[in-house]
């Protein structure tokens, strides 16, 4: 999966995935303490959404462009307010097409208080560079240039023993998935009460459950599996869906997801099959499911 974001940028996945973000980052602002939000794969921060890379694939129309000023349920405007409100600069012109949309750590940045720290880390040189070039008047920013899986390692416990892990790597190798559950193993064992947002791609769903089942094997005390696919998973060629697992998920979070990620797959879909569901995974099993 050759997944240089640019080309992706603003798309269902994104959506889902900054969505959630969103939320967690939300929660942790609840409590007065600081905290930290640690991003592995942060990519290069920001998008043009005009730049050649994003106008030949247009994945953002049917992801962000078809939510960032559409008319919401009540609830549903309520849960997406924390992440559109992250994604609109202060030029976006309601009714007028997007023309950059955040990654990850620009969009955690924009939630931050004052006191809060991101630490956003990218290997590749190129965007690495854009990376420090956009944070580099924000003390509260620490951009690295570690491979992702040992920033998993080497980052943790943060100081502030609180805050939210984001691992989004760009599964061009084979065998991501399993360095993925080996990481969270490691990582748990010196940050076991960090809240954990592993994001995967949905292509073929056995090696999904696969992955399930060597991760619930680590024993933390909740793991939340929120999908959601925009067709029926058919063609493993496909990027056909997208997955979290939410290590230690916040208090109320599930009930938000199982409200909003119905609604996302329903308006982002683009084929018969389209749905979402969520489950707890506990002693490697799946007990639950909403």
């Amino acid at each position: 999966m050759n997944y240089r974001h640019a080309f992706h940028a603003g798309n269902f996945a994104d959506v889902m995935k900054h969505a959630t973000l969103a939320l967690v980052i939300d929660h942790l602002k609840q409590k007065s303490a600081p905290f930290r939000v640690i991003d592995t794969h942060a990519g290069r921060g920001t998008y043009d959404l005009r730049s050649e890379e994003a106008q030949r694939t247009g994945e953002w129309k049917s992801g962000i462009g078809r939510i960032v000023d559409a008319t919401l349920p009540a609830d549903i405007d309520g849960l997406l307010a924390p992440y559109l409100a992250a994604v609109k600069d202060a030029d976006h012109t309601p009714g007028s097409p997007l023309t950059s949309y955040p990654g990850s750590p620009l969009l955690a940045h924009r939630l931050l208080r004052h006191d809060d720290r991101l630490v956003a880390n990218e290997l590749h040189p190129e965007d690495r560079a854009a990376l420090t070039a956009l944070f580099e008047q924000h003390r509260q920013v620490k951009v690295l240039g570690l491979d992702g899986w040992t920033a998993l390692k080497s980052l943790l416990p943060p100081k502030e023993r609180r805050g939210v892990v984001l691992v989004d790597p760009p599964y061009e190798e084979p065998g991501e998935l399993k360095r993925l559950s080996d990481g969270l193993a490691e990582a748990l064992r010196r940050f076991a009460n960090g809240i954990y947002l592993l994001w995967y791609p949905i292509k073929d769903p056995k090696r999904t459950r696969a992955f399930h089942a060597a991760a619930a094997a680590h024993g933390a005390d909740k793991m939340l599996v929120a999908e959601m696919l925009i067709r029926k998973p058919l063609d493993p060629d496909l990027l056909n869906g997208a997955g979290l697992l939410i290590v230690n998920p916040p208090y109320q979070l599930e009930g938000k997801l199982r409200r909003l990620l119905p609604f996302l797959a329903e308006r982002l879909s683009v084929g018969l099959g389209a749905e979402a569901q969520t489950r707890t995974l506990t002693a490697g099993a799946v007990e639950r499911r909403g």
